[in-house]
């Protein structure tokens, strides 16, 4: 494997959220990410994740408690613990989660991008 311009790989994201697998560790995906200052909402996951902040910051809710991740931090949240996206998150993430969780997200992604109406 090459050496992985995470920053770039970011920038070259099609939306912000939308995330892209940089590669695979044991049974976990190291994804990247563009955060856009709009909310996400609530979810939890079966494994834990870490959310590593390389620029700018994460605002997170933590079973109802705010979290400010900034950059060179990492947050790790807890297998099934309901985190939230607050407004105002903005930079590049890397999350380091489960491949089951991966994977499920991709689909949920690609299916999503299937519903989009095209431009034509």
């Amino acid at each position: 494997m090459s050496v992985v311009k995470v920053s770039e790989a970011a920038t070259a994201l099609p939306r912000a959220w939308s995330s892209r697998v940089l590669g695979r560790v044991g049974t976990a995906a190291v994804k990247v990410l563009r955060m856009d200052e709009l909310p996400v909402e609530e979810e939890r996951h079966a494994e834990p994740e870490a959310l590593l902040v390389l620029d700018g910051t994460l605002e997170l809710t933590v079973n109802g408690e705010a979290v400010t991740v900034g950059p060179g931090e990492m947050y790790v949240v807890a297998a099934d613990t309901a985190h939230a996206v607050r407004p105002g998150s903005s930079g590049t993430l890397v999350i380091v989660e489960a491949e089951a969780e991966a994977e499920a997200e991709a689909e949920a992604e690609a299916e999503a991008e299937a519903d989009r109406p095209r431009d034509r």
